[in-house]
Protein backbone atom coordinates (compact mmCIF):
# COMPACT_ATOMS: atom_id res chain seq x y z
CA UNK A 1 0.00 0.00 0.00
CA UNK A 2 1.71 3.32 -1.13
CA UNK A 3 1.83 6.39 1.26
CA UNK A 4 -1.37 7.83 -0.69
CA UNK A 5 -3.32 5.19 -0.68
CA UNK A 6 -2.62 4.53 3.58
CA UNK A 7 -2.89 8.55 3.99
CA UNK A 8 -6.43 8.12 2.35
CA UNK A 9 -7.55 5.44 4.65
CA UNK A 10 -6.43 6.90 7.81
CA UNK A 11 -8.32 9.95 6.72
CA UNK A 12 -11.14 7.67 6.01
CA UNK A 13 -11.03 6.01 9.46
CA UNK A 14 -10.69 9.00 11.79
CA UNK A 15 -13.51 10.57 9.32
CA UNK A 16 -16.03 7.67 9.98
CA UNK A 17 -19.14 10.27 10.79
CA UNK A 18 -19.20 8.56 14.20
CA UNK A 19 -15.88 9.04 14.92
CA UNK A 20 -15.63 12.70 13.76
CA UNK A 21 -18.59 13.54 15.57
CA UNK A 22 -16.52 12.95 18.47
CA UNK A 23 -14.09 16.08 18.28
CA UNK A 24 -16.84 18.43 16.85
CA UNK A 25 -19.88 17.53 19.29
CA UNK A 26 -17.55 18.20 21.94
CA UNK A 27 -16.65 21.23 20.66
CA UNK A 28 -20.21 22.40 20.05
CA UNK A 29 -21.34 21.46 23.76
CA UNK A 30 -18.32 23.60 25.09
CA UNK A 31 -19.63 26.53 22.94
CA UNK A 32 -23.25 26.05 23.90
CA UNK A 33 -22.52 25.76 27.76
CA UNK A 34 -20.07 28.39 27.67
CA UNK A 35 -22.17 30.92 30.36
CA UNK A 36 -22.72 27.49 32.46
CA UNK A 37 -19.79 24.95 32.38
CA UNK A 38 -22.14 22.71 34.52
CA UNK A 39 -24.29 21.62 31.57
CA UNK A 40 -21.28 20.62 29.33
CA UNK A 41 -21.20 17.68 31.04
CA UNK A 42 -24.56 16.06 30.31
CA UNK A 43 -24.65 18.10 26.72
CA UNK A 44 -21.37 15.73 25.99
CA UNK A 45 -22.78 12.37 27.75
CA UNK A 46 -25.62 12.80 25.53
CA UNK A 47 -23.69 13.47 22.12
CA UNK A 48 -21.54 10.58 22.60
CA UNK A 49 -24.30 8.35 22.94
CA UNK A 50 -26.57 8.50 20.35
CA UNK A 51 -24.76 10.61 17.75
CA UNK A 52 -21.32 7.99 18.08
CA UNK A 53 -20.96 4.97 20.58
CA UNK A 54 -24.93 3.75 19.34
CA UNK A 55 -24.31 4.20 15.68
CA UNK A 56 -20.74 2.90 16.01
CA UNK A 57 -21.90 -0.22 17.54
CA UNK A 58 -24.41 -0.72 14.89
CA UNK A 59 -22.22 -0.13 12.10
CA UNK A 60 -19.61 -2.78 13.64
CA UNK A 61 -22.48 -5.30 14.14
CA UNK A 62 -24.31 -4.96 10.77
CA UNK A 63 -20.66 -5.21 8.77
CA UNK A 64 -19.56 -8.05 10.87
CA UNK A 65 -23.07 -9.93 10.07
CA UNK A 66 -23.32 -8.99 6.26
CA UNK A 67 -19.32 -9.64 5.63
CA UNK A 68 -18.76 -5.97 5.09
CA UNK A 69 -16.08 -3.78 5.71
CA UNK A 70 -16.58 -0.96 8.40
CA UNK A 71 -17.87 1.40 5.73
CA UNK A 72 -20.59 -1.40 4.67
CA UNK A 73 -19.33 -0.47 1.50
CA UNK A 74 -22.35 -2.67 -0.20
CA UNK A 75 -25.15 -0.30 -0.85
CA UNK A 76 -27.86 -2.50 -0.34
CA UNK A 77 -26.65 -3.50 2.82
CA UNK A 78 -26.51 0.33 3.86
CA UNK A 79 -30.08 0.48 4.65
CA UNK A 80 -31.11 -0.93 7.91
CA UNK A 81 -28.00 0.53 9.68
CA UNK A 82 -29.10 3.97 8.42
CA UNK A 83 -32.76 2.94 9.92
CA UNK A 84 -31.47 2.45 13.28
CA UNK A 85 -29.21 5.33 13.02
CA UNK A 86 -32.46 7.14 12.05
CA UNK A 87 -33.92 5.60 15.54
CA UNK A 88 -31.14 6.16 17.35
CA UNK A 89 -30.61 10.00 16.56
CA UNK A 90 -33.93 10.73 17.44
CA UNK A 91 -34.30 9.43 20.27
CA UNK A 92 -31.08 11.31 21.54
CA UNK A 93 -33.31 14.29 20.03
CA UNK A 94 -36.36 13.17 22.64
CA UNK A 95 -34.14 12.54 25.88
CA UNK A 96 -32.84 15.58 25.39
CA UNK A 97 -36.33 17.44 25.15
CA UNK A 98 -36.82 15.33 28.47
CA UNK A 99 -33.48 16.58 30.15
CA UNK A 100 -34.41 20.07 29.11
CA UNK A 101 -30.86 20.24 27.31
CA UNK A 102 -29.64 23.56 25.21
CA UNK A 103 -32.50 23.83 22.43
CA UNK A 104 -29.77 24.36 19.97
CA UNK A 105 -27.90 21.14 20.78
CA UNK A 106 -32.04 19.27 20.89
CA UNK A 107 -32.74 20.01 17.64
CA UNK A 108 -29.05 19.35 15.93
CA UNK A 109 -30.75 15.79 16.80
CA UNK A 110 -33.33 16.12 15.21
CA UNK A 111 -31.51 17.07 12.04
CA UNK A 112 -29.46 14.50 12.05
CA UNK A 113 -32.41 12.37 12.17
CA UNK A 114 -34.13 13.95 9.31
CA UNK A 115 -30.66 14.11 7.14
CA UNK A 116 -29.83 10.62 8.25
CA UNK A 117 -33.32 9.68 6.99
CA UNK A 118 -32.66 11.77 3.58
CA UNK A 119 -29.62 9.51 2.88
CA UNK A 120 -31.99 6.27 3.82
CA UNK A 121 -34.02 7.20 1.00
CA UNK A 122 -31.24 8.15 -1.89
CA UNK A 123 -29.39 4.75 -0.65
CA UNK A 124 -32.00 3.16 -2.31
CA UNK A 125 -30.95 4.14 -5.55
CA UNK A 126 -27.56 5.84 -5.24
CA UNK A 127 -24.40 5.47 -2.84
CA UNK A 128 -24.27 9.02 -1.46
CA UNK A 129 -21.27 9.80 0.70
CA UNK A 130 -22.10 9.23 4.74
CA UNK A 131 -18.66 10.55 5.14
CA UNK A 132 -19.23 13.41 3.80
CA UNK A 133 -22.85 14.01 5.16
CA UNK A 134 -21.49 13.09 8.12
CA UNK A 135 -18.61 15.94 8.17
CA UNK A 136 -20.98 18.77 6.66
CA UNK A 137 -23.80 18.21 9.40
CA UNK A 138 -21.64 19.10 13.08
CA UNK A 139 -19.21 21.71 10.48
CA UNK A 140 -22.55 23.83 9.57
CA UNK A 141 -23.69 23.81 13.21
CA UNK A 142 -19.94 25.11 14.14
CA UNK A 143 -20.31 27.31 11.43
CA UNK A 144 -23.95 28.91 12.35
CA UNK A 145 -22.51 29.06 16.26
CA UNK A 146 -18.84 30.30 15.10
CA UNK A 147 -18.75 31.89 12.18
CA UNK A 148 -15.22 32.03 10.22
CA UNK A 149 -14.02 29.94 13.16
CA UNK A 150 -16.55 26.97 12.84
CA UNK A 151 -16.14 27.00 8.76
CA UNK A 152 -12.19 26.51 9.13
CA UNK A 153 -13.30 22.80 10.20
CA UNK A 154 -14.58 22.76 6.26
CA UNK A 155 -11.38 22.49 4.69
CA UNK A 156 -11.62 18.83 5.65
CA UNK A 157 -14.07 18.32 3.35
CA UNK A 158 -11.60 18.80 -0.34
CA UNK A 159 -9.62 16.46 1.69
CA UNK A 160 -12.57 13.82 2.48
CA UNK A 161 -13.63 13.94 -1.04
CA UNK A 162 -10.24 12.52 -2.13
CA UNK A 163 -10.09 10.36 0.75
CA UNK A 164 -13.17 8.19 -0.49
CA UNK A 165 -12.52 8.68 -4.21
CA UNK A 166 -9.58 7.07 -3.82
CA UNK A 167 -10.26 4.03 -1.56
CA UNK A 168 -12.74 3.60 -4.62
CA UNK A 169 -15.55 3.65 -1.86
CA UNK A 170 -17.54 6.68 -3.69
CA UNK A 171 -17.81 8.17 -7.28
CA UNK A 172 -16.60 11.99 -7.24
CA UNK A 173 -20.48 13.11 -7.52
CA UNK A 174 -21.19 10.74 -4.42
CA UNK A 175 -18.91 12.14 -2.17
CA UNK A 176 -19.52 16.28 -3.26
CA UNK A 177 -23.12 15.38 -2.92
CA UNK A 178 -22.91 14.20 0.23
CA UNK A 179 -21.22 16.99 1.46
CA UNK A 180 -23.50 19.74 -0.26
CA UNK A 181 -26.58 18.17 0.83
CA UNK A 182 -25.23 17.99 5.12
CA UNK A 183 -24.23 21.50 4.36
CA UNK A 184 -27.42 22.87 3.55
CA UNK A 185 -29.72 20.53 4.83
CA UNK A 186 -28.27 21.48 8.24
CA UNK A 187 -28.61 25.39 7.55
CA UNK A 188 -32.46 25.38 6.13
CA UNK A 189 -33.88 23.02 9.05
CA UNK A 190 -32.09 24.63 12.06
CA UNK A 191 -32.68 27.92 10.98
CA UNK A 192 -36.53 26.71 9.96
CA UNK A 193 -37.12 25.16 13.18
CA UNK A 194 -35.15 28.40 15.29
CA UNK A 195 -38.13 29.96 13.66
CA UNK A 196 -41.14 27.70 14.23
CA UNK A 197 -40.27 27.00 17.39
CA UNK A 198 -39.17 30.17 18.82
CA UNK A 199 -35.91 28.47 20.13
CA UNK A 200 -33.41 29.73 22.75
CA UNK A 201 -30.33 29.40 20.84
CA UNK A 202 -28.78 32.60 21.92
CA UNK A 203 -26.19 34.76 19.90
CA UNK A 204 -26.17 32.75 16.09
CA UNK A 205 -24.91 34.11 13.20
CA UNK A 206 -27.29 35.49 10.19
CA UNK A 207 -29.04 32.66 7.61
CA UNK A 208 -27.57 35.03 4.67
CA UNK A 209 -24.72 34.64 5.98
CA UNK A 210 -24.10 31.44 7.09
CA UNK A 211 -24.87 30.57 3.38
CA UNK A 212 -21.99 32.64 2.50
CA UNK A 213 -19.82 30.41 4.17
CA UNK A 214 -21.73 27.10 2.64
CA UNK A 215 -21.22 28.37 -0.97
CA UNK A 216 -17.58 29.51 -0.30
CA UNK A 217 -16.72 26.10 1.01
CA UNK A 218 -18.30 23.78 -2.07
CA UNK A 219 -17.78 26.11 -5.01
CA UNK A 220 -14.07 24.67 -5.74
CA UNK A 221 -14.76 21.15 -4.90
CA UNK A 222 -18.37 21.50 -6.60
CA UNK A 223 -16.37 23.16 -9.95
CA UNK A 224 -13.70 20.70 -10.15
CA UNK A 225 -16.69 17.86 -9.61
CA UNK A 226 -18.72 18.77 -13.06
CA UNK A 227 -15.02 19.61 -15.13
CA UNK A 228 -14.33 15.73 -13.84
CA UNK A 229 -17.74 15.01 -15.26
CA UNK A 230 -17.57 16.86 -18.41
CA UNK A 231 -13.54 15.73 -18.90
CA UNK A 232 -12.64 19.26 -19.48
CA UNK A 233 -9.09 18.99 -18.35
CA UNK A 234 -8.45 22.87 -19.38
CA UNK A 235 -6.59 24.79 -16.70
CA UNK A 236 -7.01 28.45 -18.00
CA UNK A 237 -10.82 28.01 -18.08
CA UNK A 238 -10.69 26.11 -14.59
CA UNK A 239 -8.78 29.38 -13.04
CA UNK A 240 -10.63 31.53 -14.95
CA UNK A 241 -13.92 30.35 -13.19
CA UNK A 242 -11.98 30.25 -9.86
CA UNK A 243 -11.43 34.11 -10.57
CA UNK A 244 -14.62 34.91 -11.10
CA UNK A 245 -15.62 33.28 -7.91
CA UNK A 246 -13.35 35.52 -6.56
CA UNK A 247 -14.67 38.45 -7.71
CA UNK A 248 -18.01 37.16 -6.60
CA UNK A 249 -17.39 36.44 -3.22
CA UNK A 250 -15.43 39.80 -3.21
CA UNK A 251 -18.23 42.00 -4.22
CA UNK A 252 -21.05 40.06 -1.98
CA UNK A 253 -19.72 38.47 0.67
CA UNK A 254 -17.68 39.90 4.09
CA UNK A 255 -14.12 39.32 3.71
CA UNK A 256 -13.58 36.33 6.62
CA UNK A 257 -15.76 34.45 3.57
CA UNK A 258 -13.72 35.40 0.67
CA UNK A 259 -10.91 33.87 2.68
CA UNK A 260 -12.41 30.92 3.47
CA UNK A 261 -13.18 30.02 -0.34
CA UNK A 262 -8.97 30.81 -0.89
CA UNK A 263 -8.82 28.62 1.85
CA UNK A 264 -10.65 25.57 0.24
CA UNK A 265 -9.54 26.60 -2.80
CA UNK A 266 -6.05 26.25 -2.41
CA UNK A 267 -6.47 22.65 -0.47
CA UNK A 268 -8.27 21.77 -3.40
CA UNK A 269 -5.40 22.61 -5.57
CA UNK A 270 -2.91 21.45 -3.18
CA UNK A 271 -4.55 17.61 -2.41
CA UNK A 272 -5.60 17.66 -6.11
CA UNK A 273 -1.52 18.23 -6.79
CA UNK A 274 -0.55 15.92 -4.15
CA UNK A 275 -3.27 13.04 -5.41
CA UNK A 276 -1.19 12.70 -8.48
CA UNK A 277 -2.31 11.60 -12.32
CA UNK A 278 -4.66 9.10 -11.03
CA UNK A 279 -7.12 11.90 -9.41
CA UNK A 280 -9.30 13.51 -12.21
CA UNK A 281 -8.93 16.94 -10.22
CA UNK A 282 -5.19 16.95 -10.85
CA UNK A 283 -5.31 16.57 -14.72
CA UNK A 284 -7.48 20.16 -14.30
CA UNK A 285 -5.34 22.03 -12.39
CA UNK A 286 -2.48 21.52 -14.46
Amino acid sequence: MNSRLKLAKTISTFTNPPIICIPLFFIISLVLSINNLWDFPLMELISIIFASILPMAIILYWAKKTGNDKDISNRQDRFTPLVVGTVSYFIGFLVSIALGLNDFLTFLFLCYTINTFIVMIITTQWKVSIHTTGLSGPVCALIILLGPLGAIFALLYPVLIWSRVTLKKHTMAQAITGGVQGFFLTAIEMYLFIFLFNLDVGQVYPFLYVIGFILAIIFTPVVLGIFSYRKITNSLIFYLVEIIGLCFFLAVTPIDVTIIYVLTTAVSIYIANYAGERFEWYNIIR
